[in-house]
């Protein structure tokens, strides 16, 4: 809030812009000069040092209340950015950065131009060259904050974000990620063709081989993650594949109720598809392949320098795999279906017969509950109380053998009818 003050000399009206704080300040030193006050008030007034006020009232009493206006008010900065520097940083985010925002325009010019500026300096420019508009801030919902957790390891926020990363060089493909809750750090991050079940077991696998097994994964209502219709609602028991597998290996899934319950994912996100969609651009990265090579050895470790912070506790709460949960990796993180053993010893699994040989690492019986293994490399396993039986595709569906037609027996016992002479139909006449 500014007042101005007019002040008369000769004729010529000259007019002052003065801040509340100033007026005050004038105020007070005036009061000082009319002896109304002393210097030591005036000081607890002002908050300012008794040599302060004695030069404040010198200065009024010679120049009057521009005395108590800085000197550079309405000058030039001494430390403007040159405008050759200016003219040369507005042709470089004409020509390189358009669509950039002002943290990472800024970061680029001092990384790869040598340009070394302030990003509010470089923010301002940006909105003067419509390269940048600033957002309103818009009135939020009240959501309650949540304290991050005190280990690494102690829970992994996990998501995929459909984008196009490669704007119009590659596919639209899906960015798979977790993200610390403690400290975080972005642990892993592919690219991957969508959010299946196989896409993300292939993560989750890659994940637990590089840093073991994480004590919580938090996680969005997503059909892959969790059922939302009412009978698995209502019966526990009813599990997606994903939930399988991680009660297998003892992690505990957690399903998030809304996106901001997962804000640090979120926000991640956010944050890439800002950020890597360009460095993906200025690296000329057009493929999958290359882009999760990027991914892991540039992008995401400068990531971490820049953006990690320190956790409450320096525990690491990531359980190692052991010697059986390795060996195992490739059966948990499949597609498992439950099938029943014919009369035939044959089973049905999609829309092909598989026949179980004689000879077996188990005793097997019809009507027999085994389960079925598909995996990522498109091979079928059927397992049976912990072993893996042999089996051969059939090419057709089994034949019903035929039973022959007999014709049944009577069984009725036949109703004997006696001659016409025989003693049964003789007339019995009594004596009288």
């Amino acid at each position: 809030m500014s007042v101005i003050n007019k002040l008369t000399n000769t004729n010529i009206m000259k007019y002052l812009t003065m801040t509340s704080q100033e007026i005050n300040r004038h105020t007070i030193i005036k009061k000082l000069i009319n002896r109304e006050i002393n210097g030591t008030q005036a000081a607890e007034l002002l908050k300012l040092t008794i040599r302060h006020i004695k030069r404040l009232k010198s200065g009024v009493k010679k120049y009057g209340p521009k005395a108590l206006i800085h000197g550079n008010r309405g000058k030039p900065s001494n430390r403007r950015t040159p405008e050759q520097e200016k003219e040369r940083i507005i042709s470089l985010l004409h020509k390189h950065y358009p669509d950039f925002k002002p943290g990472f325009a800024t970061e680029k010019l001092s990384e790869k131009h040598n340009i070394i500026r302030d990003p509010k300096t470089i923010r301002q420019i940006m909105i003067k060259q419509d390269l940048w508009k600033p957002r309103k801030k818009k009135q939020k919902e009240y959501r309650s904050w949540r304290q991050r957790k005190a280990c690494y390891g102690e829970m992994e926020q996990f998501d995929g974000s459909y984008e196009h990363w490669f704007e119009d060089r590659g596919p639209y493909c899906c960015l798979l990620a977790s993200v610390d809750d403690a400290t975080g750090i972005p642990t892993k991050a592919e690219f991957a063709k969508d959010e299946g079940v196989f896409p993300v077991f292939s993560f989750w696998k890659e994940y637990l081989k590089e840093h073991g097994k994480p004590y919580s994964i938090y996680l969005d209502k997503f059909s892959t993650y969790k059922m939302s219709q009412k009978a698995a609602q209502e019966n526990h028991d009813i599990l997606t594949q994903f939930q399988r597998a991680m009660n297998e290996l003892h992690i505990e899934p957690i399903s998030a109720h809304s996106c901001q319950a997962k804000g640090r994912i979120e926000r991640l996100f956010n944050t890439f598809q800002d950020r890597l969609i360009k460095e993906l651009r200025l690296n000329n990265i057009s493929t999958i392949e290359q882009a999760n090579k990027f991914l892991k050895e540039v992008f995401l470790p400068q990531y971490k320098d820049k953006y990690a912070v320190e956790p409450r506790s320096k525990a690491n709460l990531h359980k190692p795999l052991s010697l059986k949960e390795k060996s195992e990796l490739d059966s948990v993180f499949s597609r498992q279906y439950v099938r029943t053993i014919r009369n035939d010893f044959t089973i049905s699994f999609n829309k092909q017969w598989h026949q179980l040989l004689k000879d077996q690492p188990a005793t097997i019986y019809r009507q027999d509950k085994i389960t079925v293994e598909e995996r990522s490399n498109n091979t079928i396993h059927l397992r049976l109380r912990g072993k893996y039986l042999n089996y051969q595709v059939l090419p057709e569906r089994p034949k019903k053998l035929k039973v022959p037609h007999f014709i049944a027996a009577n069984t009725k016992r036949p109703v004997y009818i006696p001659s016409a002479n025989h003693p049964w139909r003789e007339r019995i006449v009594c004596p009288s």
